[in-house]
């Protein structure tokens, strides 16, 4: 982790430095004066050689200092912090529903393999993924939450009852894009698993077909879905910038569209480092889940 969040930093810090012009005047645009650039600058460190303008802003993350947005006039770490839970409901509401979606739909057309609902399956995954996830949002915005009145058409919501309902449609438009991906994945995995010697010794001695499927079948067939969703997980990260705009949800992803576009730098650079740290959570979560899915998997 160490390594990769060094990385991450590094491509964070030449993100600015390695715009054309410089980054002092871009950030200040038609405010830019000679006595405010010069004070940027020096806030900044841009006056400094590159090498220890680098190590200052290590020193900064580290400390948890992100800088001073330039839209804001807050703390970047503040800013963020305003704006992470709306993300991280969303992302894990979205990875329940999937796994929720995807578990016994997969199971199911793994033992029942080559028939009607098999074929329906796959079917409807090879068309739910060939879908956009911008379009489908929108499609789903425009009959659930304006026709139908079902679902709001945009917010996050007051309480945890409230932020399901409003988060419902958002969620279910990042399942439908990732659910396919694993029930591919866990369908093909089942179907090894089912002719393993071992399920049918387990079937042999007489243990409910119940049992083999959830404690032989399902368990080893989930490992290689587990990184998967770890990896779709990651991906939702950065797509969340997508799915948040298409339904105005006041999260990371709005942040950044929003930062993008009035040139707020520092909470850009602030934001592409919580996304780099939460994927890398996210991948030590997945290695920390394989141990307890196959306790053949061990971490010394």
């Amino acid at each position: 982790m160490i390594p990769v969040l060094f990385g991450i930093v590094l491509v964070v810090f030449l993100m600015v430095r390695l715009i054309p012009g410089d980054p002092a005047r871009i950030m200040l645009g038609t405010h830019a004066t000679p006595e405010r650039l010069a004070e940027l600058r020096v806030e900044l460190g841009l006056d400094e050689p590159l090498w220890r303008q680098f190590f200052l802003f290590m020193g900064s993350v580290v400390q948890g200092d992100l800088g001073t947005s330039l839209v804001y006039r807050r703390s970047v770490f503040d800013v963020i912090l305003d704006r992470l839970p709306p993300t991280l409901f969303l992302i894990t509401y979205a990875a329940i529903m999937s796994l929720a979606l995807t578990i016994p739909l997969a199971l199911v057309a793994a033992v029942r393999q080559n028939s009607l609902y098999d074929q329906s399956v796959r079917v409807g995954s090879t068309m739910s993924l060939s879908m956009p996830s911008f379009w489908l949002g929108l499609n789903l915005l425009v009959i659930f939450a304006v026709r139908l009145r079902w679902f709001p058409v945009a917010g996050y919501g007051e309480d945890f009852p409230d932020r399901v309902w409003h988060l419902f449609l958002p969620a279910l438009t990042i399942t439908l894009a990732m659910a396919p991906i694993l029930i591919r994945s866990l369908r093909s995995g089942l179907i090894d698993v089912l002719r393993a010697p071992y399920v049918e010794f387990a079937r042999a001695k007489g243990i409910r077909e119940t049992n083999v499927l959830h404690r032989h079948v399902l368990r080893n067939a989930m490992i290689s879905t587990v990184t998967i969703l770890g990896l779709n997980i990651g991906w939702l990260m950065g797509g969340s910038v997508v799915i948040e705009t298409v339904f105005s949800i006041p999260g990371l992803g709005s942040l950044m569209v929003s930062s993008i576009f009035a040139r707020d730098y520092p909470v850009i650079q602030g934001v592409t480092l919580i996304f780099g740290f939460l994927v890398i959570m996210v991948n030590l979560l997945t290695d920390v889940v394989y141990s307890a899915l196959d306790p053949r998997v061990t971490y010394d």
